[in-house]
């Protein structure tokens, strides 16, 4: 009798620590396990505002899938998924092929939710991929040396944040503190740049504690960030955004990070989902389907009070261990554990050594939050690499 094959589809937070478990765990050919994904890197989603405001590289964010599997125990097949079919138990691949499946995780992130927002998703900019933000941190850098051809041009140096919840702040403060050296390098006075953000929501970060909301406000103002609240997009154009009151503003650069939904080859696939999500079983399973688990941005869960747990990357790994606990105790035969989050807390950061978070019950603030931060980074990086991933990806300095 042949080994029982699980698909991965998905290398982001909940599904590369699914393989990473399963390897860790399972006997030699106990099951067969193939991870699908478009890259053959792993990239720190939380991250990706560093690189996208250029002040970090590409590579402090991404690591290679090779350095972290082994692909003797785990096939790797590099490529973009383009949908699977539950009644066949099969996972159809960009390139035409097929991979058929006893067992199916899907880890398919997330996507842009743009909210019907007219002309958003076609001249928006996303913090989404590496590819997308190599793009944005390189469009504005592009934008900015265009400069001195039309200084009265206010297009060139207005950059347009749209949405002001965790990504969006943490790349605008991240953005604001290269500004300055960004102005040297292209010649351009500071006072004719912009940094706007823009919220449809009372305040900057929706549902955050409210001592937290102050202090980055106040740190937003020091930076020299203009912040709209309660103020929705009505559109958004190649020259600009046009807020709900009527009131343009001409920009080159608006980067929308106002909101994600699952991703829509869950959704076509036939599994109930809302806004691209699965509303999983206790155990991480598709309803109606036991042999299909989702984890991730792909999935919701909800806590005690019939709240959807925010998609996190903390959520996500701690889903690819239950994953991968309880597919290793299907094939065993042997009783699932349901999932039970345990958020240990939530940290952003407001640039290089500033940061606001929450752990336990304790608030932090600045530079301590900076620090918790960086160590909770660590944490990461140790429990799916170990001390030389820690070495290497480490950025505590």
């Amino acid at each position: 009798m042949s080994a029982p094959k699980i698909v991965i589809l998905g290398a982001g937070y909940g599904g590369l620590m699914t393989a990473i478990e399963l390897q860790r765990q399972m006997s030699y050919n106990e099951a067969e396990v193939v991870l699908v994904n478009k890259h053959d890197y792993h990239y720190m989603t939380t991250h990706l505002h560093e690189p996208a405001a250029g002040t970090t590289t590409d590579d402090k964010v991404r690591i290679d899938l090779k350095d972290l599997l082994d692909f003797d125990r785990i096939t790797f097949v590099h490529q973009t998924v383009a949908g699977f079919d539950l009644d066949t138990r099969s996972v159809q691949l960009a390139d035409g092929s097929v991979l058929d499946y006893d067992y199916l995780v899907v880890a398919l992130g997330s996507e842009p939710e743009t909210f019907g927002i007219e002309g958003l998703r076609e001249h928006a900019f996303s913090i989404r991929s590496l590819n997308a933000v190599r793009v944005i941190r390189e469009h504005i850098e592009y934008m900015f040396s265009r400069y001195h051809e039309n200084p009265d041009n206010p297009a060139f140096t207005t950059i347009v944040v749209g949405g002001a919840g965790f990504t969006g702040i943490e790349f605008v403060t991240e953005l604001a503190e290269r500004l300055p050296a960004l102005c040297r390098t292209f010649d351009i006075p500071r006072e004719k740049v912009r940094l706007i953000s823009v919220e449809a929501a009372p305040s900057v970060m929706p549902g955050f504690d409210p001592k937290l909301v102050a202090y980055t406000m106040e740190r937003l103002k020091e930076m020299g960030v203009e912040v709209y609240t309660n103020t929705p997009i009505q559109s958004c154009t190649k020259d600009g955004i046009t807020l709900a009151d009527g009131t343009h503003i001409p920009s080159y650069s608006v980067i929308w990070t106002g909101g994600v939904r699952g991703n829509r080859i869950v959704e076509a696939s036939g599994l109930e989902t809302v806004r691209g999500r699965v509303k999983v079983d206790a155990y991480l399973r598709a309803p109606g389907y036991d042999n299909v688990f989702v984890v991730g941005d792909s999935s919701v869960i909800f806590n005690k009070e019939g709240r959807p747990y925010p998609p996190t990357a903390q959520l996500a790994t701690q889903q690819g261990k239950a994953c991968a606990y309880n597919l290793l105790s299907l094939i065993r035969n042997q009783p699932m554990k349901p999932f039970e989050p345990h958020l240990l807390g939530t940290l952003a950061s407001l640039g290089r050594w500033e940061g606001i978070g929450i752990v336990g019950k304790m608030k932090l603030y600045g530079f301590w939050a900076s620090v918790m931060k960086r160590l909770s980074d660590m944490r990461y990086l140790w429990q799916i690499g170990g001390v030389s991933i820690v070495l290497r990806k480490g950025r505590f300095l």
